[in-house]
């Protein structure tokens, strides 16, 4: 039995955080866990960034609402739900991913929680666990399933590696070099065809 666990930004929505840096014109929030491993850090220094500019959860709600997913990528969500189970592991919080989840036919999501004041000021994060997709992926292996999962940042390296198959999706040139053993691929019918080809040989 096999569960497919996908990342979310990058590979079936674009990044939000980049969408917010446009919209506000704060080029620091492009950052992403492209760019920086460490989740913990990377989070701390948003946060500075919104307290600093005055900005919080509904702003960041106001362009969530504008973003649609990646073109193909819910017809690539629905085909593969037809082949096997999935689970979107994310880094993301709750109250980013609601909206987006409607827009992709309601896919179970497993992510993290944003700590919010009345004021709407985002003061903290909450994790769901450490090393969170990795260690879902080995909590679902304890139960009797292989996973396949395919990601595009440093943060889904744990949850590819440690599955039955894993596969780099619309990544970093750096992310493929210093990872070669991994198949990346860049449509989503190539990355459709790899994990049905896992499937259909299990």
């Amino acid at each position: 039995m096999i569960i497919t666990c996908l990342d979310l930004e990058g590979v079936l929505v674009p990044e939000i955080w980049i969408a917010f840096a446009e919209a506000t014109g704060i080029p620091e929030l492009k950052r992403t866990t492209r760019d920086e491993p460490d989740y913990d850090k990377l989070m701390r220094f948003r946060l500075d960034i919104l307290k600093e500019h005055g900005l919080g959860l509904k702003e960041i709600q106001d362009t969530i609402s504008t973003i649609d997913p990646l073109p193909g990528a819910k017809e690539f969500l629905d085909n593969l739900r037809d082949i096997s189970q999935v689970i979107i592991l994310s880094d993301t919080f709750t109250q980013f991913a609601a909206p987006l989840m409607k827009k992709l036919g309601m896919p179970t999501i497993f992510c993290n929680t944003l700590v919010v004041a009345p004021s709407g000021e985002i003061t903290d994060f909450k994790m769901r666990l450490p090393d969170g997709k990795r260690n879902t992926v080995k909590a679902l292996q304890s139960i009797g399933y292989d996973t396949i999962a395919s990601g595009d940042s440093f943060n889904d390296l744990g949850m590819i590696q440690s599955s039955k198959a894993g596969f780099l999706f619309r990544t970093t040139d750096q992310i493929k070099k210093d990872y070669s053993d991994v198949p990346a691929f860049e449509t989503y019918d190539e990355l459709f065809a790899a994990i049905k080809d896992v499937i259909d040989n299990e």
